[in-house]
């Protein structure tokens, strides 16, 4: 049993809090050998908050930059970040409520669906949805993503091949047509392989473009409290977990907005 399964079970004694996401589900759908951090979707209350700090704290954990875990921020976006030692390894684990690129409604049908399972882990569709972000490493599993999904829709959504899609679109017809407006991208099929890995290349980089300023919109409103964070960290490194937590969202509140707010456009 991994370390990462192990935090899964204490996370979710008793009751469903949090599911697992990013590279280490990519791992339990045997993508990949290892990640190197752990990342969780958590339910957003304060019980499911709480039972995370507490298993953290057991671990002698301590906070990374980032917002408290309290879902004051975590509603607006935020996530929270942990580190501790496991034998000679270095845990970081993440957390959010609202990942990114997952509607509100689908994120509750992840809740319902994840109920029944004795390792909540996010399906593939889902994954691949996450794993549209500025790095270019993630274009590449979101492709393997789509080989094991079993419904011809999910792939034609996600495919990162031109010939994949050209295959599936000689079987799925009618399906290429119904997604167009979803996505754009298919509509190079038509004019071939070319064409469409050249489609595929623009879709990527546009998908990019908009992670990288979903970052920035919120590294801008976090600029205050990383450098209040530099001056106060060794600090709070000292204290037990949840000591330095309550220290954490009294300073927070003063400084790190609830949600991050885009610019206005000039």
């Amino acid at each position: 049993m991994t370390i990462y399964i192990e935090l899964t079970e204490q996370f979710n004694a008793g009751r469903l809090r949090a599911i697992i996401a990013s590279g280490q589900a990519v791992v339990l759908h045997r993508l990949a050998i290892a990640s190197k951090d752990g990342d969780w979707i958590l339910r957003e209350d304060s019980e499911a908050t709480g039972r995370v700090l507490k298993v953290i704290a057991s671990r002698g954990g301590h906070y990374r930059f980032g917002a408290p875990l309290d879902a004051r921020w975590l509603s607006g976006g935020w996530s929270s970040h942990f580190e501790f030692r496991h034998g000679i390894l270095r845990v970081r684990t993440d957390f959010v409520t609202r990942p990114p690129r997952i509607s509100a409604a689908r994120l509750q049908e992840i809740w319902n669906e994840q109920e029944q399972r004795s390792l909540p882990f996010l399906d593939a569709p889902d994954l691949a949805a996450l794993k549209k972000t500025n790095r270019e490493k993630d274009y590449a599993v979101i492709g393997e993503l789509a080989r094991i999904m079993a419904n011809p829709e999910e792939q034609l959504r996600h495919s990162r091949s031109a010939r994949d899609l050209l295959r599936l679109a000689t079987e799925h017809p009618a399906l290429v047509a119904r997604l167009l407006a979803a996505r754009p991208a298919l509509a190079a099929i038509a004019e071939g392989r070319e064409r469409l890995e050249v489609a595929l290349d623009a879709e990527r980089r546009s998908l990019m473009r908009a992670n990288e300023e979903r970052l920035a919109m919120y590294r801008a409103a976090a600029a205050a409290w990383e450098t209040e964070w530099r001056a106060f960290e060794p600090d709070l490194r000292r204290l037990p977990l949840l000591e330095a937590h309550a220290r954490l969202t009294v300073r927070a509140e003063r400084t790190l907005p609830f949600r991050a707010e885009a610019p206005p456009h000039e």
